[in-house]
């Protein structure tokens, strides 16, 4: 019985990274809006209601460029600020119907280009490789 030889993960890793990088490059291309302002919306759309602290903190930035970020989707009306009321002193940020409809725009592009691509690109094998293969990456993606 042959030796199964096992996958050097270290090599793996590198090449899963640099194509990893090189499409979410690609997909960043496709954007509507800066990506920190498309990362916001399309939080508080899977997420909901929320503060800047709680953004910040989702976000990784500091509060101060939460601010700012929310500052500049309010101006172009994408979000709208309300009062928190369980604490008055809290602002809560909710995307308005205006962000939502940008929000789908932008995702329907993105989504577009990619399952453009991948039709163009990959044999129907390849597609259903693929489909198996989404279930590893999103356990990658939340360890």
């Amino acid at each position: 019985m042959p030796v199964k030889q096992s996958v050097d993960v270290q090599p793996l890793a590198g090449e899963l990274r640099v194509i990893a990088g090189r499409l979410m490059r690609r997909l960043r291309a496709e954007h509507g809006f800066p990506l920190s302002h498309g990362s916001v919306i399309g939080r508080l759309d899977r997420d909901g209601t929320t503060s800047i602290g709680a953004l910040a903190n989702a976000e990784r930035v500091r509060p101060q460029s939460m601010t700012q970020t929310v500052a500049d989707l309010e101006a172009d009306g994408l979000v709208e600020r309300r009062p928190d009321p369980g604490d008055g002193r809290r602002t809560l940020i909710d995307l308005t119907e205006a962000g939502r409809t940008r929000l789908a725009e932008d995702r329907a592009k993105r989504e577009g280009w990619l399952a453009r691509a991948i039709e163009r690109e990959l044999s129907e094998g390849e597609r259903r490789l693929l489909e198996r293969a989404l279930p590893l990456l999103e356990r990658l993606a939340e360890a």
